[in-house]
């Protein structure tokens, strides 16, 4: 299926990883970050052009599909949940901008689960009426990478939109999680830079037995240690110091990329800590891919129906 495609906020392109592997083609892409920028280009042979809000909606090419996953910071829990007051909740007006002023068929947003919820509501239901005014039937859904064949606790606001009125679109349900032992790498191969001290590994021993093995430990901001047979969401900030395999060692950053649907042939060009950061900022690419397959199965199945513009 060839369609062509924009990625927004395009990080390190788990969203161009998705749309590639189902035949999409990149015209185009935007990230701020200088050093996702250079992961992205090392990856994809795109360089990403810089903020968007610089960016006028004539010199993006005409494309079938939008695809961002814009700013969580001002709806995120980790965050101070600002909303639309933060300058960076804002930058969902420049998708608008660009939607209205290009229209392609289909576009996916991706966002928090605190998104759904913010301010009673409020903030969700002011983005998607903004969708509509512009044309757009709009669907949306909190997702979980968990159930798309990834190890990985991490909720998502997917919000996806038709140009045609007709297209009847349902969110896939996914399969279930992928293996943890698919995921991590053989403690004789991993860097020792990467396990714990003995004291921390004491520290947690003496407070939590684990009752899986391959498991990661995560230790909350109140100090309780919990383990499960898959990692809690991975985030760009501290959060690395809080996950430990089996209670001994940190992610490696192939690790965590790999709890992000990215393969083993995505170049590491950064380093450890600008990775970890780009991983904890990615969209899982396994519940994009899936979301996206729906949705271009979707409009395939709705052309040969009247189009009309949703209202």
């Amino acid at each position: 299926m060839k369609f062509t495609y924009i990625d927004l906020f395009a990080g390190i392109g788990g969203f161009h990883q998705a749309a590639d592997s189902l035949g999409g083609q990149c015209l185009f892409a935007s990230e701020i970050d200088s050093e996702a920028k250079k992961a992205y280009e090392a990856n994809y042979g795109l360089k990403p052009h810089g903020d968007i809000t610089k960016i006028a909606s004539g010199e993006i090419p005409d494309h079938d599909v939008l695809l961002a996953g814009f700013p969580c910071q001002p709806f995120s829990i980790i965050g101070n949940r600002l909303g639309f007051d933060d300058i960076r909740g804002t930058l969902f007006f420049e998708i608008a901008r660009i939607l209205e002023a290009k229209m392609p068929s289909m576009f996916i947003l991706e966002n928090v689960k605190q998104l759904s919820g913010h301010d009673n509501g409020k903030t969700l239901q002011t983005i998607l009426q903004t969708l509509r005014n512009i044309g757009y039937k709009v669907e949306w859904a909190v997702l979980n990478a968990l159930d798309f064949g990834l190890p990985q606790k991490r909720e998502r606001t997917i919000i996806v939109g038709f140009l045609d009125n007709s297209v009847e679109f349902s969110f896939p349900k996914g399969k279930g999680p992928g293996k943890l032992e698919d995921i991590l790498e053989n403690n004789d191969d991993v860097d020792p830079k990467y396990f714990a001290s003995e004291r921390i590994v004491k520290k947690r021993l003496a407070s939590h037995q684990s009752s899986c093995t391959p498991s990661i430990w995560h230790e909350n901001k109140s100090g309780n240690i919990s383990s499960y047979p898959f990692s809690c969401a991975l985030r760009a900030g501290a959060s690395y110091n809080y996950l430990l395999v089996n209670g001994e060692r940190r992610l490696t950053p192939r690790e965590m990329l790999r709890l992000q649907g990215f393969p083993d042939t995505f170049k590491i060009v950064c380093n450890d800590s600008q990775t970890r950061k780009q991983a904890g900022n990615a969209v899982p690419v396994n519940m994009i891919k899936a979301v996206l397959k729906e949705g271009l199965d979707a409009k395939t199945k709705a052309k040969r129906q009247p189009r009309e513009r949703a209202v």
